[in-house]
């Protein structure tokens, strides 16, 4: 009897998680009933960060080809991101880590499939349309059983569904105007301080922020992104001056620097 009710117990709770997923947007991948079992414990992003530490320096630049002549290793992390999706049982900080990673390993994943590029901006046919044809929105790989996109992952899922725009600290496009490119991967317990590290880094790196009292000169993020920064009561200065050391005031005239699409490569 025992035995019985507790198959039955842990049947139901399997069928209640699949339906939940069944119900999510359709943007996020549902979580495969064969997956249930195993999402009781977080993702393990070990193998990604021995990568970062490997191919990545101090300055956030990518050593894409020596990563290039050893793949093996980013497509085994690769196969079990697409197996392993968020499940309903992960916090919230889980599953942005999750997503974050997946971003980025996704996008070295891109690049290192059409090396050597100057950009990223080369990948793809010349007349690229936003949200279409661009690097950012080709369905190049699966998660969950779901084809997806760069785009997927930053705008249906970790900007709608978290709305925390220090994800905009995190997220990398393989360029030199994006932020840095850690050397660690992100993580649950560490989240909160790894995503403020990166946005002293961002707004105090003067090749990509240059904040001033009188005026400043932003990176475009501060731009193409400025309805998640004034969200919930907040501005882009309020931002800025969060982790900025050179404060700006509420009237400083601001402008935008232009974005360098370079490769971020050592």
């Amino acid at each position: 009897m025992m035995k019985a009710t507790t198959l039955a117990t842990f049947t139901l709770a399997a069928c209640m998680v699949a339906l939940m997923a069944s119900a999510s947007p359709k943007a996020i991948p549902a979580v495969p009933p064969a997956a249930v079992a195993a999402s009781a414990v977080a993702f393990d992003h070990g193998a990604y960060d021995k990568l970062l530490k490997k191919y990545v320096n101090e300055k956030g630049l990518v050593n894409y080809k020596g990563w290039k002549a050893d793949q093996k290793e980013l497509n085994d992390y690769l196969a079990l991101l697409s197996k392993n999706p968020p499940a309903a049982n992960w916090s919230k900080a889980e599953q942005m880590a999750y997503w974050i990673n997946a971003y980025n390993a996704y996008t070295i994943r891109l690049i290192l499939d059409h090396y050597p590029v100057q950009s990223i901006k080369d990948i793809g046919p010349k007349i690229q349309i936003p949200f279409v044809t661009t690097p950012w929105a080709a369905k190049f790989f699966r998660i969950g059983g779901t084809a997806m996109s760069l785009d997927n992952i930053e705008h249906a899922i970790l900007r709608k569904k978290y709305d925390d725009p220090r994800i905009h600290f995190a997220l990398v496009c393989a360029s030199i105007s994006c932020p840095r490119l850690r050397n660690e991967a992100y993580t649950a317990s560490q989240l909160d301080r790894q995503l403020d590290d990166q946005g002293r880094d961002f707004l105090n790196n003067p090749a990509k922020n240059r904040p001033g009292q009188e005026a400043a000169q932003l990176s475009k993020y501060f731009d193409w992104y400025k309805g998640d920064w004034t969200k919930n009561g907040q501005s882009v200065v309020s931002w800025v001056n969060r982790y900025a050391t050179t404060k700006m005031e509420k009237n400083t005239k601001i402008s935008y620097l232009d974005y360098n699409w370079q490769l971020n490569e050592q």
